[in-house]
């Protein structure tokens, strides 16, 4: 029973996307953007079911059956200020922008602000490849869920294996307008379900008072921010959230606003919006360390599934995963149509075809991309095993390093081609040093007092697009004036 409902939910989800394509106007911009007509609400909830994965859910509750409330404190709560914060800021002038001068993408915009190729092909293949690791997030954590929501009738390749043919169906058929409408219906039900979790297993635990004594005898450290989350990492996780200015389906779903006001109600009920899905997640796994012990090391990443099977089975059990999954979706399918709107419109139609291509032609390098993104990920999928928290912090770190190409680019006048270059170059290569570095060593011996290689990153970053650009020539008027209108002022 529990695999049937999951398996409606699939089915309703597929049908809301595919419905989606009775209004396709064959267009690459209505395909890739659904024609810059999203309101305020459909905004609201395409960007925060876009944002919210995996790793919110699965990764959220078994990092905190593992270190206890603290784990809140590191993302969730940075989150519910930085984020809306960054939309404030830079969202609207985004949206500005890409409507004035056309543009379907990340890419697009860095490579016309810097006037570089160079850039815009080296920024396509790091925002692809840090973007990989939170795909993984996705279709593993949809895995993990469906084999332990069926006790293992359906095991972890098979259910990667069918939120990946769901997806892909409704992407390639109704491009962003169908991503949109599927997500809208997909954070309703994991936030609603995830309350009803909550509330469903706590009661049955005998109460939440009862369930955290019992944690407290058996568990104390988990009920405070112990020594395993210092003053140093819980600063190092603010700068995290940064992220979401480089992340290129958030900056995808910036472009498709109707008018810049449409981002205020973002603003305003994001915060709200974390709490929701934050503070039940987190409560769950710190509950599930004395209602199912002994989970090590990616095994915990499942506890919420696993608490879902011990208080809820049977029908509740499938409308709770269906949550699970709603939260793995609304993601993925955002990031692999970003990718293959950058694939089509920066590399295939800007390098293959240098600027002149049908709209028949794009939607089609669009969709065989996403196929091509999503058989990889499949398959990185079935061989990698790491923590869902470990592997979404990583990614997250790649891009929040990539701060200042998005600060710079927008706010400062100075910034130069030759600086945003160094800039990605740095985020790369640091990036990949230290990781090697601590997969190698088990560790860095330097984070162990709570430095997070964000920190580093960001510095170093900062640090190279600034100073490169101070010593090289200054963007042209004509450049100033396209980006900075106030430019053009005498």
């Amino acid at each position: 029973m529990t695999l049937a409902v999951i398996l409606v939910y699939l089915a309703l989800v597929l049908a809301i996307g595919l419905l989606s394509h009775r209004l396709f106007r064959g267009t690459g911009e209505d395909y890739f953007l659904a024609t810059r007509t999203i309101g305020p609400f459909l905004l609201l909830m395409s960007l925060f079911g876009t944002h919210m994965t995996a790793f919110s859910l699965l990764g959220a509750a078994g990092e905190a059956y593992r270190t206890g409330v603290g784990v809140f404190a590191l993302m969730a709560s940075s989150s519910a200020l930085v984020v809306p914060t960054v939309i404030f800021l830079m969202a609207p002038r985004v949206w500005s922008l890409g409507r004035h001068h056309g543009f379907l993408t990340q890419v697009q915009y860095f490579r016309e602000r810097f006037q570089s190729d160079t850039l815009g092909l080296l920024l396509f293949v790091v925002l692809t490849a840090l973007l990989v690791p939170y795909l993984l997030i996705g279709v593993m954590g949809g895995g993990i869920a469906m084999a332990q929501i069926t006790s293992g009738q359906v095991p972890a390749w098979a259910g990667s294996l069918l939120i990946c043919a769901v997806v892909l169906a409704y992407v390639t058929a109704g491009g962003l307008r169908g991503t949109a409408w599927a997500n809208m219906f997909q954070t309703l039900v994991f936030m609603v379900l995830g309350a009803v979790t909550f509330v469903l297993i706590v009661d049955r635990a005998g109460g939440l008072s009862q369930a955290l004594d019992a944690v407290g005898a058996a568990a104390p450290e988990l009920l405070v921010r112990g020594p395993e989350i210092p003053p140093l990492k819980l600063l190092s996780f603010t700068l995290i959230p940064l992220s979401v200015a480089m992340f290129p389906h958030i900056f995808m779903h910036w472009l498709t606003a109707r008018r810049a006001s449409s981002f205020r109600l973002t603003v305003v009920a994001y915060p709200l919006f974390v709490a929701i899905v934050w503070v039940p997640s987190v409560l769950l796994g710190v509950l599930g360390r004395v209602a199912i012990p002994g989970l090590e090391g990616p095994a915990a990443n499942a506890v919420l599934v696993k608490m879902i099977n011990l208080y809820a089975p049977g029908v509740m059990a499938g409308l709770l995963g269906a949550g699970v999954f709603a939260a793995v979706m609304s993601s993925l399918d955002s990031q692999v149509l970003s990718l293959g709107t950058m694939f089509t419109q920066d590399i295939v139609r800007h390098f293959g075809f240098h600027g002149r291509m049908s709209e028949q032609r794009q939607v089609l390098a669009g969709r065989l991309f996403v196929v091509g993104i999503l058989v990889v990920t499949y398959v990185l999928s079935l061989v990698t095993r790491p923590s869902i928290f470990s592997l979404g912090i990583w990614s997250f770190t790649g891009f929040a390093a990539l701060f200042p190409l998005m600060a710079g680019a927008l706010f400062w006048r100075r910034a130069t081609r030759s600086g945003a270059i160094a800039a990605v170059l740095t985020v790369a290569f640091g990036w990949i040093y230290l990781f090697v570095s601590e997969q190698r060593a088990g560790g860095l011996p330097w984070a162990q007092d709570g430095l997070m290689p964000v920190v580093i990153l960001l510095g170093a970053s900062t640090l190279a697009l600034v100073s490169v650009s101070l010593v090289t020539r200054p963007p042209g008027d004509e450049v100033l004036a396209r980006f900075f209108p106030q430019a053009r002022q005498p």
